[in-house]
C-alpha cells in the first residue's frame, strides 16, 4: 500500500513539475510575442490537443462501442453534439467581451 502510494505521488509530482516547466517558458516572452510566433504556439498546442482527443478518448470511445456491438461511430457523433451543445450553451449564458 506504501508502495502504491509512493508512486502516485512521484508520478503526481513529475507531472506538476513537467507542467510547471512547460508554463515557464512565458518567463522567456515577457514583451509582447510577434504575431508569428504566437500562431505558432497556438498551432502546436491545437495539434497536441487534438491529438490528444483523438487517441486518449475516440479511438478507445470506438473501440469500446464495437466491443459492445454498438456502431463505432456512435460515441464520436454523440461527444461532437454534446460538446457543440454544451459550447453553444456557455456562450449564451456567460457574459463576454467583444474586443
Amino acid at each position: 500500500m506504501a508502495n502504491a502510494l509512493l508512486w502516485a505521488a512521484g508520478g503526481t509530482g513529475f507531472t506538476f513539475f513537467m507542467t510547471a516547466l512547460g508554463a515557464s517558458m512565458v518567463f522567456f516572452f515577457r514583451k509582447k510575442a510577434n504575431t508569428n510566433i504566437q500562431r505558432i504556439f497556438l498551432g502546436f498546442a491545437a495539434g497536441v490537443m487534438i491529438a490528444a482527443s483523438i487517441w486518449s478518448l475516440l479511438i478507445p470511445a470506438i473501440e469500446e462501442a464495437s466491443e459492445k456491438g454498438w456502431p463505432g461511430w456512435i460515441p464520436a457523433a454523440g461527444g461532437l453534439i454534446l460538446g457543440a451543445a454544451f459550447l453553444i450553451l456557455m456562450d449564451s449564458l456567460l457574459p463576454h467581451l467583444h474586443l
